[in-house]
C-alpha cells in the first residue's frame, strides 16, 4: 500500500510540469530532475546527463523558450532555445550534465532583448543576447546541485524584472489550452472580440507564430501527456477528444511532431521506465 501511494503521488507531481520533452527524460543516463519555480512565468527547472547512446535525443513543439546550461567544466557553454515546430536534434553531448530553465507557455524573457518570432524554431548562444552570460554562467555552473542552481537563475531574473503576458494573449493562450488546442479562430475572435488580423498580429509579436500554430503544439502536448501517464489510451478515442478527422489524421500529425506513431511512443517510454525516471526535488 505505501509503495502504491508513493507511485500516485509521484505521477501526480509529473502531471503538473505542462510542457513535456520525453526524450530529454527518456535520455538521461538516470534520473531527470525537476524543481517548481516561484515565478509563474517560468515552468520548472531541471537537470540531467545526457546519454546518446541509443541515439539523439529530440526537442518536440512544446510552446516554450528554454535557457540550457551545459555544466562541462572543461567548455561550459549556454544557449536559448526557441520551442521546435516539428521534432528535430536537441545536439547534447553524450555525458554532459545539463542544466535547463522551461519557460511557462508563451513567455519570451524579456532581457534576452529579442522577439519572440525570432526564437521559434531557432537556437541561440546565450552570449549573443546577454551581456552578462559569462558570470551567469560561470556562477551556474560552480552550483553543486539542481535546487541551487535554480535558486541562483532566480534570484538573477527577480533583478531583471519578470515577464508578463497582455491580458489578451493570455486569455487566448487560456482558451486553447482549455479546449487542449481544438478550437478555431473563428472562434477566438468570438471568445475574445478581436478580429483575427489582430489576433494573429498580437500573438506573433507575442507568442512568435499564430494561434493556429500554437494551438497544433498544445494539441501535441495533450496528446504526449495522455499517452505517457495513462495506460490504456484508446487511440482513436484520443483522437476525436483532440479534434483530429480519423485516427489516421491523428498519427500523421503525432509522427510528425514526435518522431513516431503513438503506439511505438507508448511502447518506448514502458521500455524506458519513463515515470519512475522523473524526480521532483
Amino acid at each position: 500500500m505505501t509503495i502504491s501511494t508513493h507511485r500516485v503521488f509521484k505521477h501526480d507531481k509529473a502531471l503538473s510540469i505542462h510542457a513535456k520533452q520525453p526524450w530529454f527524460v527518456l535520455g538521461a543516463a538516470a534520473h531527470y530532475n525537476l524543481v517548481a519555480s516561484e515565478d509563474p512565468s517560468i515552468s520548472h527547472f531541471y537537470s540531467f546527463e545526457a546519454d546518446q547512446t541509443h541515439g539523439l535525443t529530440l526537442a518536440i513543439p512544446d510552446g516554450c523558450v528554454d535557457i540550457v546550461f551545459d555544466c562541462d567544466q572543461t567548455n561550459p557553454h549556454a544557449k536559448v532555445c526557441g520551442t521546435t515546430l516539428e521534432a528535430r536534434s536537441a545536439h547534447l553531448t553524450h555525458r554532459h550534465r545539463y542544466f535547463g530553465i522551461r519557460f511557462a507557455l508563451g513567455v519570451t524573457p524579456a532581457f534576452l532583448n529579442i522577439n519572440a518570432d525570432a526564437l521559434v524554431d531557432k537556437e541561440i548562444s546565450l552570449h549573443e543576447l546577454l551581456p552578462d552570460a559569462p558570470a551567469l554562467l560561470e556562477y551556474i555552473v560552480n552550483q553543486p546541485s539542481l535546487s541551487e542552481q535554480a535558486s541562483l537563475f532566480q534570484r538573477f531574473y527577480r533583478s531583471k524584472g519578470t515577464h508578463k503576458a497582455s491580458p489578451l494573449i493570455a486569455h487566448t493562450m487560456q482558451l486553447i489550452c482549455q479546449s487542449k488546442g481544438n478550437i478555431q479562430v473563428r472562434e477566438l475572435e468570438s471568445c475574445t472580440g478581436y478580429t483575427r488580423r489582430t489576433l494573429l498580429r498580437r500573438f506573433k509579436s507575442d507568442v512568435g507564430m499564430s494561434p493556429k500554430a500554437f494551438s497544433r503544439i498544445v494539441r501535441c502536448q495533450f496528446a504526449i501527456r495522455d499517452l505517457s501517464y495513462h495506460n490504456r489510451v484508446v487511440f482513436s478515442d484520443l483522437a476525436c477528444d483532440l479534434g483530429f478527422s480519423d485516427q489516421a489524421h491523428f498519427q500523421r500529425e503525432f509522427k510528425k511532431l514526435v518522431s513516431t506513431t503513438p503506439q511505438d511512443y507508448q511502447c518506448r517510454i514502458r521500455r524506458g521506465s519513463y515515470l519512475e525516471r522523473i524526480r521532483r526535488f
